[in-house]
């Protein structure tokens, strides 16, 4: 319900934008702390449990702050790494412009989404470019269609948008044989345009040529309304973006490729514009993204709103490592001597037409052809090295590993002991073969000379991988080896081009670059917006939150962190929370699926005597294998259809999700670490109960997880509980709380295991936030049924 501006109330300012009637207590409170913290340089930290209005709350404050003409901020910045919860902040900033008072402009937005999303060819697959393609085609386009209209180019970007645009009239009266030329009917075929989603664009169905040169005509129709002076480029968005309040990925498509200007262009044109922009946490933490296309919301005027914030340091973990794949390496070898070669034929007395524009290209860059052959011979002797390790590690742990490939998994190779930091085996072996400083500084260098030699003689749209590989083995050379952790991954795959005894046709291998503490490049990134809220409904214990995300390191510069722990506002005989004194449910008491043992009969049948409620429920297990077991052995016990959640793409979780809510109830079985069991709206009747067997703790034995406990507990004086044990609280928290989400909500929760019900060595009762222990009771396995019983008949 919107707010009556008629009436005078002594309600704060921020009820202007606030998109519903009234606030929860916890709402009103919660934007008033963040205003404040805001101002004053800082963040607000909450937690706030399922369906407590954060995502609104946030909002609110963040416009507030824009549209006050006595603040700084200038935009809202949103983050989230959830595509549910990205929807969700589309959907409440449409409800504040709903519901602003009379005389009120909208609030503008913009949401941030990937090249394939809104490239018109790639969005109807036309012009040889598809969504698998779309940025190497992208790139190709647009660099061809800057030299044509660049300084000193054969034409102007907008003679290419004329010619494009006069290419579909022609086509247009040539199919409709109208003129005067022609005369006739003029009922001929449509004319041929590019339609998008349904929608008409000036240009036809594929990409044009200048003469022998391809260009984007939406690219050329872009920079053409960018000012000749190399004005604001906003001024080539053709369209007010202040008029039509939240513009999402449909719509910018429909109004610029209309208008036949290139959507990704104007959306980047549009970024620093518009006063909410949503995005996902690549749009801030990844390096190459935040320099390229969104650096203009770094800065003190920007509001920034992280939401699901308790994946924060993992997802940016992620983000700030990196690897170089045995194919790169390979691809960067034959990239540089498609450069070489040339050169190395004129030398023998060949001619080469390559050669005068290789050399030409060289003398423009600080890159000698002596650099070029050195990083070559680099990049081809790591390769080896490479290979020699991968080959002895199998050797040694598998000797028969060529007879049986199909049955090889996942692998990792450390390369340095992950307790104890010390220069990793690759860095030494490149000392020792004579590779030293010259040879990893330059690699960058090397790489960028290449493609942009390679992008001028070769017509062909691809990706280069001598860049990638010059800017991280740069990294590996020059970041530390306390924070970082260095191996060789394995990751399973099957190529039958490779020869039948090579370990290539079983793994693509890569050098990794592992960072262990990311709250350095966290609280950097953090410290350059001017302020914000960090949110999630499992952020506590707020003080190891705090140390890892590095918003403790803003505090001791003077930036105030503020914090807010909300429970459920919401009816509490509405619900029903138990913490179930079952054995603990590790991988040493329970052994390995189908073992029947007696913590997993314990467990089992605790679920059964959940999963035979009414309604749907969701039981979480530690990984998938467990989740397997699960669903198989409940299959046989219960009348209910199961549904078992396995490792799978978009597409696969969508279709499950729909199978799960609809008709009568079911029970869906998955890992506590897969993505239903957070982000997802469980609303109305969509879930009556969850179960969470175990303590999702991660596999201990992988050499890079013993690395970062190591690492944490140097800094952190406490690296396995910081590290794993608080994160895994977190997914089962998440899990439970799915269940209720409104004042009109039933449901059950419970969480099985003895660490959650009993303070022990190894419990994690002490990392549920206050109000949470107070709610989960503990209860006997043998008095489950009763307990729930009576929360369902009210007694």
């Amino acid at each position: 319900m919107g707010r009556n501006p008629g009436v005078v109330t002594d309600d704060p300012r921020w009820a202007d934008v606030f998109g519903h009637e009234e606030p929860y207590p916890e709402q009103a409170d919660g934007i008033d702390a963040a205003i404040d913290a805001a101002e004053d340089g800082g963040f607000l930290a909450l937690e706030g449990a399922c369906g407590t209005g954060k995502t609104m709350l946030a909002l609110t404050a963040g416009i507030d702050r824009v549209r006050d003409p006595n603040s700084e901020f200038e935009r809202v910045f949103v983050l989230t790494s959830v595509k549910q919860q990205l929807r969700q902040f589309e959907t409440d900033l449409e409800t504040i412009n709903a519901n602003l008072p009379d005389g009120y402009d909208s609030v503008s937005g913009l949401t941030l989404v990937g090249k394939a999303d809104v490239c018109p060819y790639a969005r109807e697959n036309r012009g040889g470019i598809d969504r698998e393609n779309v940025y190497e085609r992208c790139e190709g386009l647009r660099e061809r269609t800057r030299n044509l209209v660049g300084e000193g180019g054969e034409t102007t970007a907008g003679a290419l948008a004329s010619e494009a645009r006069s290419q579909q009239v022609g086509l247009l009266d040539s199919r409709n044989g109208s003129g005067a030329a022609g005369g006739g009917s003029t009922d001929g075929p449509a004319a041929d345009y590019l339609t998008v989603d349904g929608e008409p664009t000036p240009y036809p169905p594929d990409t044009e040529t200048f003469g022998e040169t391809e260009f984007c005509p939406f690219y050329a129709g872009f920079l053409d309304d960018v000012p000749d002076d190399g004005g604001d480029p906003a001024e080539a968005v053709p369209f007010d973006a202040t008029e039509l309040g939240h513009v999402d990925a449909e719509e910018l498509v429909r109004l610029s490729a209309g208008h036949g200007s290139c959507p990704h262009s104007v959306m980047g044109a549009l970024v620093p514009e518009v006063e909410v922009v949503i995005g996902n946490y690549y749009h801030a933490f990844d390096p190459t993204t935040a320099a390229t296309f969104t650096g203009a919301l770094m800065d003190d005027e920007t509001f920034l709103v992280c939401d699901e914030a308790h994946m924060l340091e993992p997802r940016v973990r992620d983000l700030v490592s990196d690897a170089v794949a045995d194919a790169s390496l390979r691809d960067a070898v034959s990239e540089i001597t498609r450069i070489v070669q040339p050169l190395s034929f004129e030398r023998e007395g060949a001619e080469s037409e390559d050669a005068d524009l290789v050399r030409g290209e060289l003398e423009e860059s600080d890159v000698t052809i002596e650099e070029l052959e050195a990083v070559r011979e680099f990049y081809g002797d790591l390769r080896e090295e490479l290979d020699r390790r991968v080959t002895a590690h199998l050797d040694r742990e598998r000797p028969d590993w060529r007879a049986s490939m199909r049955d090889l998994e996942d692998d990792e190779i450390p390369l340095r002991d992950p307790e104890e930091p010390a220069e990793d085996e690759i860095t030494t072996w490149a000392e020792e073969a004579g590779y030293r400083d010259r040879v990893w500084s330059r690699a960058p260098a090397v790489g960028a000379t290449v493609k942009r030699v390679l992008d001028t003689l070769e017509d062909e749209d691809k990706r280069r991988a001598a860049p990638g590989v010059g800017r991280t083995l740069n990294a590996w050379y020059r970041e530390g080896h306390t924070d970082f952790f260095r191996a060789i991954d394995l990751e399973r795959t099957r190529d039958e081009t490779e020869p039948p005894d090579s370990w290539r046709r079983a793994y693509n291998a890569s050098l990794a670059l592992y960072n262990c503490l990311p709250s350095g490049p966290i609280g950097e990134r953090l410290g350059e917006f001017g302020g914000g809220v960090v949110m999630s409904a499992t952020l506590e214990p707020m003080d190891v939150f705090r140390e890892v995300t590095g918003l403790d390191h803003l505090a001791e510069r003077g930036r105030p962190v503020v914090e807010r722990t909300y429970g459920l506002s919401f009816p509490p005989e509405n619900r029903a929370s138990f913490a179930v004194d079952a054995p603990k449910f590790t991988h040493a008491n329970r052994g390995a699926p189908g073992e029947r043992t007696e913590t997993r009969l314990a467990h089992l049948d605790a679920v059964e005597t959940v999963a035979s409620r009414e309604g749907n429920v969701l039981v979480g297990a530690p990984n998938y294998a467990e989740a397997a077991w699960f669903a198989d052995e409940l299959d046989v016990r219960l009348e209910k259809s199961v549904l078992l959640d396995e490792s799978s793409g978009d597409r696969e979780t969508e279709s499950l999700k729909h199978a799960f809510f609809e008709g009568e109830g079911k029970v869906l079985v998955t890992s506590l670490r897969g993505t239903l069991t957070e982000g997802v709206d469980y609303r109305g009747d969509r879930l009556a109960a969850a179960v969470v067997c175990g303590v999702p703790i991660i596999n201990t034995a992988r050499p890079r997880t013993r690395a970062v406990i190591a690492a944490y507990d140097r800094r952190f004086e406490s690296g396995f509980e910081t590290a794993l044990t608080v994160p895994a609280v977190r997914k089962a928290r998440q899990a439970v709380g799915r269940v209720v989400r409104g004042s009109d909500e039933r449901g059950l929760r419970v969480l099985l295991d003895a660490r959650y019900a009993r303070e022990s060595w190894n419990g994690v009762r002490k990392y549920l936030p206050d109000h949470e222990r107070e709610e989960f009771q503990p209860v006997s396995t043998d008095m489950l049924s009763l307990a729930i019983d009576r929360f369902e008949t009210g007694r």
